[in-house]
């Protein structure tokens, strides 16, 4: 296959989901962190979940070497050759564009034409990641209906390829791993240094996971990301020449860390020092909920989003006034933005009984101080994507 910067020969299309004949259908969901973000890439602990909410695949052979996507989501789709896939200036078709092309890669020409229609639950940029969804989902889809033979791990680092290489953001593997590997009422503490994981009960009870959308994106997730990311390699590579032993930043004890602050810029130092303690913070956090501990899981979250606000800085206003205003809530036991940031969404920990009331309170709130509606989201814990037929 080609990698061209773009298809010479891609076409809109038109794919009506009614009098489409599916052969499968694959269901995969989209994932929460509770707490440990942007630590993936740094090598460190995370504690994400895969939830209920989900993209839909419906997907079927056509005997052609041509393959017609169409989002139902954007009301819009795309035709290309199978012969010839190369990075789209579209970004979502890069997602599965991306995806085939590395599919190809591992097992050259297992894949022919197909029809695939997109149905998604995931609103975009909430933090909720629909593009590992959408990655993965099409991957497990195309796995099974030409029986390639992709492994579960397979199917994990070729997305995270094609999120890197052909959609640009170099995130790390939470989103994938979880997407693929989630369980039902299981979270997973999972060490993104070396991909070992366990699972952990997701019994919060009184407790539930509320998550609201800001309904805002600043559109500087994608760029500020990638900053992140280099702020982050740049403070271990000035550390690594006095100490090699360490090769992920999480590696480093405060203390080494502090001993840097000379030779760090400002920014490089924050940075570390947020992805160390966060670090630290998602394990206690893990022992805390094994515990039932839950009020100590509730200040963890609180002090992991004023790491992402004054340190990380990947905040906003509008993430801000909403966990700034959690804290005065009753019932409320912790919040924090969860996510790339910049926007998306806040993952909050209600007691039951005070959530509806907590909704209304906070949405009034918000609409009074930015004029936006927010749109909350009550999840549960789900399993892996999979394959229905």
């Amino acid at each position: 296959m080609k990698n061209t910067t773009q298809s010479e020969n891609r076409q809109t299309i038109a794919l009506n989901l009614e009098n489409f004949v599916h052969e499968l259908i694959v269901e995969s969901p989209g994932r929460i962190n509770l707490i440990g973000e942007h630590i993936d890439y740094n090598g460190g602990h995370v504690l994400p979940a895969a939830i209920d909410k989900k993209i839909k695949l419906y997907l079927k052979r056509n005997n052609t070497r041509k393959c017609n996507v169409w989002s139902k989501n954007f009301d819009n789709g795309f035709s290309f050759s199978i012969d010839d896939v190369g990075i789209s200036n579209v970004e979502w078709e890069n997602y599965i564009l991306g995806v085939i092309h590395y599919i190809d890669q591992i097992y050259p020409g297992s894949i022919h034409g197909f029809d695939c229609i997109v149905e998604s639950e995931l609103p975009m940029g909430s933090g909720l990641s629909s593009s590992a969804a959408l990655e993965c989902g099409i991957a497990t889809g195309l796995n099974n209906l030409f029986a390639i033979g992709l492994t579960k791990d397979e199917i994990i680092h070729l997305s995270r390829d094609a999120e890197h290489n052909y959609v640009g953001t170099k995130c790390g593997i939470m989103d994938q791993f979880t997407v693929v590997r989630g369980q039902k009422d299981r979270l997973i503490l999972l060490n993104c240094q070396n991909l070992e994981y366990r699972m952990i009960q997701a019994d919060l009870e009184p407790y539930h996971l509320v998550l609201l959308n800001s309904n805002v994106s600043h559109n500087l997730a994608s760029s500020e990301y990638n900053n992140r990311r280099a702020d982050c390699e740049a403070a271990l590579a000035i550390i690594e020449k006095d100490h090699p032993n360490y090769h992920y930043l999480v590696d480093v004890p405060e203390d080494v860390l502090k001993s840097f602050k000379e030779d760090l810029t400002p920014t490089m130092f924050d940075r570390a020092a947020y992805v160390i303690q966060e670090n630290r913070r998602t394990q206690l956090a893990a022992e805390a909920l094994e515990k039932g501990f839950f009020e100590e899981f509730g200040r963890l979250l609180f002090e992991s989003h004023h790491g992402l606000r004054n340190n990380y800085e990947v905040s906003c206003e509008e993430l801000d006034f909403m966990v700034d205003y959690a804290k005065t809530q009753k019932g409320v036991l912790g919040a924090r933005m969860m996510g790339g940031g910049f926007g998306g969404c806040t993952i909050n920990v209600v007691h039951k009984d005070e959530i509806s009331s907590y909704i209304e309170r906070i949405s009034i709130a918000y609409r009074k101080q930015f004029g936006i509606d927010l749109t909350p989201i009550e999840v549960s814990i789900s399993d892996a994507v999979e394959v229905i037929k």
